[in-house]
């Protein structure tokens, strides 16, 4: 176990610590750190960018705890009892997944484009209210790029609630038509409480992820325009790599791991009270 261990400690306990040690500093990326206590947090409080990036983690977090998790869950639930070309229908909808971030956004945005996309084809041909900038609008820009991260993310957990109901015993659907419950209740009584357990660590893992992302923001619109798609990892980016305000960049960082602690703690502390999650 010891190349492990000493691979994380180098990889993720070192830099860990580091960032906690650099966030109490104002410090520029070189030279020395100058220690400045809660000064950086304070800092936070006040920020109207932080604060602005805080409330759109908290409405992407919204969005994706209900939008692909219950398409994922109707999804599943429409291919668990087909059985002729099942592995055709799972590898269509996890295709979108396994292509490169960078890829799927560059598909999207050249058809969001408001000059050559499906808007400015809509708008020519009638529905004049889709002839609009969805990346550059201020009220659109953050559901657009929710929209497109969607797209490549549901696929996925369509799969993994597929495997889970296909897990269950089907003797127990059978039994369940033979006493004339209703689709409803086959569900409410054997589906969910059968992938209760994978839905719990999805939504958990959704939760964690809405706080951490990056990637389809940055490449699309790097948080503009005018801050609207703005989020705390791009935050802590610019900050670091741009203004080269490390200390700011890793008390912002410290705030990311405070949230997505609070919610594996609050699953700890329910799954340590007996709660069947």
């Amino acid at each position: 176990m010891a190349p492990l261990i000493i691979l994380n400690v180098v990889v993720i306990l070192g830099p860990s610590v580091g960032s906690a040690v650099y966030a109490f500093t104002d410090w520029t990326g070189l030279g020395k750190a100058n220690w400045i206590g809660l000064k950086n947090f304070q800092r936070m409080v006040t920020d109207r960018v932080y604060l602005t990036a805080l409330a759109n983690n908290l409405k992407w977090t919204a969005i994706f705890l209900t939008v692909p998790i219950s398409m994922a869950l109707f999804g599943a639930a429409l291919l668990a009892p087909i059985k002729r070309f099942a592995m055709f229908y799972r590898v269509g909808y996890f295709v979108p997944y396994i292509i490169a971030s960078i890829v799927n956004a560059q598909i999207w945005r050249n058809l969001l484009n408001p000059t050559r996309g499906i808007g400015a084809w809509l708008a020519d041909h009638g529905l004049k209210v889709f002839g609009v900038a969805y990346l550059g609008n201020l009220h659109t820009v953050l559901y657009s790029i929710a929209f497109v991260d969607n797209w490549h993310w549901w696929g996925f957990l369509v799969v993994l609630y597929l495997a889970a109901m296909q897990a269950i015993d089907r003797e127990l659907y059978e039994v369940a038509y033979l006493e004339g419950a209703s689709r409803w209740q086959e569900w409410r009584y054997i589906t969910f409480p059968g992938i209760r357990a994978t839905f719990v660590f999805t939504a958990l893992m959704t939760i964690i992820w809405s706080f951490l992302v990056f990637d389809y923001i940055y490449i699309l619109t790097q948080g503009g325009p005018a801050h609207a798609s703005e989020v705390l990892s791009t935050v802590v980016y610019s900050n670091a790599f741009f203004r080269f305000d490390v200390g700011y960049a890793a008390a912002v960082g410290i705030s990311m791991s405070f949230f997505a602690g609070l919610v594996t703690a609050g699953y700890l502390i329910l799954k340590g009270r007996g709660w069947e999650i």
